[in-house]
Order: C-alpha cells, then sequence, then structure tokens
C-alpha cells in the first residue's frame, strides 16, 4: 500500500482570500477565487486534478505498453478540466485527456485500444468515476 499526501491552506473570505494547495514533496501551488474562475495567474484545484490524472496515465500508459513488450520513447499527456455551474454549486462534468506517444514498431489501431484500456484501469481515473473522462491518443 502507498499514501500519499497533500495539504490546503485557506486566509481569508472566499472573495478577498488566498490559499495554497502543497503536494507532501513539492512547492506550495497558490490559488484563489481570481485564479480559479478569472484567469489571473496562478492554479486551482481543478488544474491539480487534471495533472494528476495526466500524470498517472502517462505512467499507466508506458506500464500498459510495457506488457505489450513496447517501449514508448515519450508520452505526453494533457487534461482540460471542465468545470460547470450546477445548483447553487459547482461540478467537475468532464475531463478531456489528450495523448501523444511515440512508439516504434506500433500501429494506430493497437495504440489506441491500449490506451483506452489504460483510461479505464488507472488509479487516477478510477478515482474520478463520476465524471466523464475522454481520450484523443496519437502516434508521434
Amino acid at each position: 500500500m502507498s499514501i500519499s499526501k497533500a495539504s490546503a491552506k485557506w486566509e481569508g473570505s472566499l472573495k478577498d482570500g488566498k490559499g495554497a494547495m502543497k503536494p507532501a514533496h513539492g512547492a506550495d501551488v497558490p490559488f484563489s477565487l481570481t485564479t480559479r474562475f478569472q484567469g489571473a495567474p496562478g492554479s486551482n484545484p481543478e488544474e491539480m486534478i487534471g495533472a494528476a490524472l495526466a500524470g498517472c496515465f502517462s505512467m499507466a500508459l508506458s506500464a500498459s505498453l510495457g506488457k505489450a513488450n513496447l517501449t514508448p520513447t515519450s508520452i505526453e499527456t494533457s487534461a482540460d478540466v471542465h468545470l460547470d455551474k450546477e445548483g447553487e454549486g459547482f461540478k467537475i462534468s468532464k475531463i478531456e485527456l489528450k495523448t501523444k506517444a511515440s512508439v516504434p514498431g506500433l500501429d494506430k489501431a493497437k495504440f489506441e485500444g491500449i490506451a483506452e484500456e489504460t483510461k479505464q484501469n488507472c488509479p487516477v481515473s478510477k478515482a474520478l468515476t463520476g465524471t466523464q473522462i475522454t481520450l484523443v491518443a496519437t502516434l508521434a
């Protein structure tokens, strides 16, 4: 079993306050209402979820390719996280994953199959089961 830790601190009101999220072994990641909803410099919890999913998926895809006796030269994955108004609150409604991999000796159809299976089985995808996750997988 592996346990990963992170924390967050918030100071002040929602409108004027600010906070920082912190992975246990990383730097503080500042966030505020304006970084979350108004495009101000900084981060937000949805970006952290997107980064976690993109990172987990990339590692899991490398493992899945390895099980098929294939070694990727590179895997680059991005995640667009959609935060939508729902009633009085908000909901992460969809995450669009896009991955591009360089894998010698692999055809497009087999790659897309491996990538789709990986999306279903990576631990962060499983944690986000209530969210629609789409995937566009291309070979470099």
